[in-house]
């Protein structure tokens, strides 16, 4: 019988993270300060986020960090996700290649976000935070931090992007049931809010908006930290958990991947399930692809410009060093609301810069045909957002088809789309 699902017993969950900056060809440039244009040190960037994930965010020493024993006990109760052979959705494309595929949708809250918003609050709680705050998109992270939150006894307040909380009310009923407060962004409640609404009154927010509105809240309530769900280091290095338990998976299936794929918004899940095996292109030369998929609608890795730049529209946050589309970019309403962010990671605009991976981007309705292929195949509802990976692994599938090429193709499936159906029953009923 082929074996389908590879999986790791308790005891082979990783107990470190990977620092994939220790082994960049060149250091990152660093993030500055917007008034003084001065680099930022972690007693500055720790006015706004826990300090143990700004030491994380510029650490360039130590390549292995140690996950607290109290965030691993609570991966424990989840993890290791398993890793699974598509054998499926392979016959149905009629491909020589080996797709394998990453189950990150069996996460609670159905999303890789978790792995991240437990240590964020972790370490807030263990500096004596009592508040957190943060942005969400379509809600995985808003959700993932709710439920953290309440783990660690912390108060959540979660600004959501205002057109992805009309298309998945849902998701704020689950950061409601978790306890955390909900706004919609743009708000009246903050002055980035306001001025965004009085500059365009129909505004349907994007997490640009939705990320000045909790960095003002945070800076601006006594002890209250920021929390951020991608974007930055030292969140794609709680995700490298991914990479790193799939890359003894993948040795338990006796394969190697030629590709490694994932969804693209602002790096973390893609960080999470590449960075642990690019480590092996940067040190040991090996040869592997690795493509981020992103949405036509947002395409910052394809048409998007190196500078420095905010990370959200109103300027509060550092400058930062990436591909972007201008921080007052606004994004069309497609479905994957997570990946609607105008900016990209410094890691990974760091290795598009140096030719080490790039970006595709895919139209909507391409990626909800692929999710329907993936869905009727392997039997999961794929996020809009994941559906961007599966677009771009079947793309890369028919293309062996063509050459008879058996390449062996890594997805990373982010999460699953149950809470999105409003959105399949569009594309269902030919309104997408």
């Amino acid at each position: 019988m082929k074996q389908k699902r590879f999986l790791l017993s308790e005891a082979e969950i990783p107990q470190q993270w990977y620092n994939i900056q220790v082994d960049l060809p060149h250091p990152l440039q660093p993030m500055l300060n917007p008034q003084t244009r001065e680099p930022l040190s972690v007693d500055d960037l720790a006015h706004i986020f826990p300090r143990e994930c700004c030491v994380q965010e510029l650490d360039h020493e130590h390549r292995w960090i140690d996950i607290p024993e109290e965030v691993l006990d609570k991966y424990r109760s989840y993890r290791a996700t398993p890793l699974v052979r598509a054998y499926d959705l392979e016959a149905a494309l009629g491909t020589p290649a080996h797709i394998y595929f990453k189950n990150e949708s069996v996460n609670p809250l159905g999303s890789h976000k978790i792995n991240s918003a437990l240590p964020q609050c972790f370490y807030a709680k263990q500096e004596g935070t009592t508040n957190v705050t943060t942005e969400t998109g379509a809600g995985q992270w808003g959700a993932a931090l709710s439920y953290a939150a309440s783990v660690f006894g912390l108060s959540a307040a979660v600004y959501q992007v205002k057109i992805s909380m009309q298309q998945k009310p849902y998701r704020s009923s689950i950061m409601r049931t978790f306890g955390a407060a909900v706004t919609g962004s743009p708000s009246m409640s903050t002055r980035a809010g306001k001025d965004i609404i009085t500059r365009d009154p129909m505004h349907s927010g994007s997490l640009g908006t939705a990320i000045s509105e909790a960095v003002e809240l945070a800076t601006t309530t006594p002890n209250c930290k920021y929390t951020l769900g991608s974007v930055l280091s030292h969140v794609s290095l709680h995700q490298t958990i991914i990479g790193l338990e799939a890359e003894k998976q993948m040795a338990m299936a006796g394969e190697e991947p030629d590709m490694v794929i994932a969804c693209f918004g602002g790096g973390s899940n893609f960080g999470g399930v590449a960075f642990p095996f690019m480590r092996h292109v940067l040190k040991d030369g090996k040869k592997i692809e690795f493509i981020a998929a992103e949405p036509e609608a947002c395409p910052k890795l394809t048409k998007g410009r190196f500078e420095y730049d905010f990370g959200d529209e109103a300027g509060y946050t550092p400058l930062l060093p990436m591909f972007t589309l201008g921080h007052q970019f606004k994004p069309s309403n497609i479905h994957a609301g997570g990946l609607r962010y105008h900016g990209a990671g410094m890691i990974v605009s760091q290795l598009l810069k140096e030719g080490l991976m790039h970006g595709v981007d895919i139209p909507q309705r391409e990626t909800f045909e692929a999710a329907l292929i993936f869905a009727r195949t392997e039997g999961i509802i794929p996020a809009p957002e994941s559906s961007h990976a599966i677009a771009a692994t079947i793309r890369e599938a028919l293309k062996c088809k063509e050459t008879g090429e058996e390449k062996v193709i890594l997805f990373n499936l982010s999460g699953h789309g149950l809470i999105d159906m409003t959105a399949y029953e569009q594309y269902l009923n030919g309104d997408i």
